[in-house]
Formats: structure tokens, C-alpha cells, sequence
């Protein structure tokens, strides 16, 4: 019976008008902002090809023949961005964990660590991080440590790290301690000890929440890595570096920033997509 009467429902005059007046709002605006985009963009590119400048402009930053020449050794060079992002990301994702957890315990034995990891995060989040890689790369060589090594990849990825994993300690402890306590309350409750609280109950909510964040920081991780160049490492910064200096045309450089734009623009409305998800699920719990 209940299937009969959902199969002969249908909207009512009234509900196919809204559809309707939503639709012609819909192509409206949509019509509206093409073309609002056409006319600003257009302007701004016809400003910029009837420039004076434009032709030696487009002869130093967008020789086509030239980036094509140059385009195997820079991708050869973001092949190794790619790489010290997912190792250092990996290493960050660690260190700024058990960074978080001892910064939000509240132990009396774990006091002192809870006070140097107060330090190290509030030292490298202040600190540039052309300046650490600079103090990592020239400082541990001159150490002369034994089992340390100097291998300028390693140095670079080492300072990235110890400066990502800072700013990515906070954002999960934010995640943290927005959970609420009657969680935690509950948890014990039921006979879980501290640490079960925190494994499974605190940090899979937390982890949800800073998803959106993370990934932000992601993305900025595998842009920055590119200061590693400055140790000597050839990546793709280094690589556009390298043929730019041989021909002072700075075609490499718009190659080298196209293809860190071909990934991390991908990233980044993923990203967007991942924090309207959330969101939206936060208001439908609000509402609920």
C-alpha cells in the first residue's frame, strides 16, 4: 500500500513553479558571472599582450621551443619534490603526533617534556624556514658527528620536517581539545584507561576535524620543499635555476611553476570540497 502511494506521488504545482523560478535564478547568475569573467579577464589580457613590453616579455618568460627543451630535466627535478614530500609528510605526520599528545597530557611525570615540546614547537613555528634549512644544511656538516649524514636531500628534508612538523603539532592538538570532555568522561565510564580514551575514542574525532587543515599543509609542504634548492639540491626549482642561468631566459622558472600548479591545484579544490563536506555535516548535526 505505503509503496502504491509513493509511486503515484508527484510535485505539486506550486513545487514545479520553485523548481522552475530556482532554475531560471540558477542559469542567471550563472550567466551573469561568465559574463562578468570574460569581460575582466579579457580586459586584463589585452592590457597585458598590447603592453610595450609584452613581446620581450613573452620572449624571457614564455619561449614555447625553450620550455619544451628545458621541460625533461625540470620534471626530472619535481620527481624529487614529489618524493621529499610523501617521506618528510610521513616523518611530519609522527613527530607533530607525539608532539600533540604529550603537549595535551596532563601526567605530572611528563611536566618537562611537556614544557620542551612547548619550546620546539614555539622555536620553529617562529623561526623562517629558508633560515632553518640554511642552519640544518651548514650547521650539522660542520659538526662533524659521526653516523650524521651530509647528504645535502637528507639536511634539506630534515629541516623541512622539523619545521612542518610545528605547525602541524598545533593543528592536531587543536583537533584535540575540541573534542568535548563529557567524550572523555563517557570513555571512562565504561572502563577505558587514559590512553584507550585517547586511541580510540579522542583521536579518531580529532584526526575528522583537522583533515581540512592538514591537507592545506600538505600542499604548502610540497611548494616549500623547493627551498631545499638552496643546499644545491637539484630539484625542479634548481633544475629551472640551472637552464635559466645558462640562457638568462626565464622560461624554466614558468615551467617549474606550471607543473607544481598542475599538482597542488588539484589538491587544493580537493581540499575546498573536504571542508565544504565537513561543513555541511556539521550543520546537519547542528540541526539535528
Amino acid at each position: 500500500m505505503t509503496e502504491r502511494i509513493n509511486s503515484a506521488w508527484s510535485p505539486s504545482s506550486r513545487e514545479i513553479e520553485r523548481r522552475i523560478s530556482r532554475r531560471a535564478v540558477s542559469r542567471k547568475q550563472a550567466s551573469i558571472a561568465a559574463a562578468s569573467s570574460i569581460l575582466v579577464l579579457g580586459t586584463l589580457a589585452i592590457i597585458f599582450v598590447t603592453s610595450p613590453g609584452w613581446e620581450s616579455v613573452k620572449a624571457t618568460f614564455f619561449d614555447i621551443d625553450y620550455g619544451r627543451e628545458v621541460f625533461p630535466t625540470v620534471i626530472k627535478g619535481l620527481w624529487i619534490n614529489i618524493q621529499l614530500t610523501f617521506i618528510g609528510g610521513a616523518a611530519i605526520g609522527v613527530i607533530a603526533l607525539g608532539l600533540a599528545l604529550v603537549r595535551t597530557t596532563k601526567s605530572p611525570a611528563l611536566t618537562p617534556f611537556r614544557f620542551l615540546a612547548t619550546a620546539y614547537v614555539d622555536i620553529f613555528r617562529g623561526a623562517p624556514l629558508i633560515l632553518i634549512i640554511l642552519l640544518v644544511g651548514f650547521g650539522v656538516p660542520a659538526l662533524r658527528l659521526n653516523g650524521i649524514p651530509s647528504n645535502v636531500i637528507f639536511l634539506g628534508t630534515t629541516a623541512v620536517v622539523l619545521t612542518y612538523s610545528a605547525y602541524v603539532a598545533e593543528v592536531i592538538r587543536s583537533g584535540i581539545l575540541s573534542i568535548h570532555p563529557s567524550q572523555r568522561a563517557a570513555a571512562r565510564s565504561l572502563g577505558l584507561t587514559s590512553g584507550q580514551t585517547m586511541r580510540f575514542v579522542v583521536l579518531p574525532q580529532a584526526i575528522r576535524r583537522v583533515v581540512p587543515p592538514l591537507l592545506n599543509d600538505f600542499v604548502s609542504l610540497l611548494k616549500d620543499t623547493g627551498l631545499v634548492s638552496i643546499l644545491g639540491v637539484t630539484d625542479a626549482v634548481r633544475a629551472a635555476q640551472i637552464n635559466a642561468s645558462r640562457s638568462f631566459n626565464y622560461t624554466p622558472y614558468v615551467v617549474a611553476a606550471i607543473l607544481f600548479l598542475l599538482i597542488t591545484i588539484p589538491m587544493t579544490r580537493y581540499t575546498d570540497r573536504a571542508i565544504r563536506r565537513r561543513t555541511s555535516a556539521q550543520n546537519s548535526e547542528g540541526a539535528v
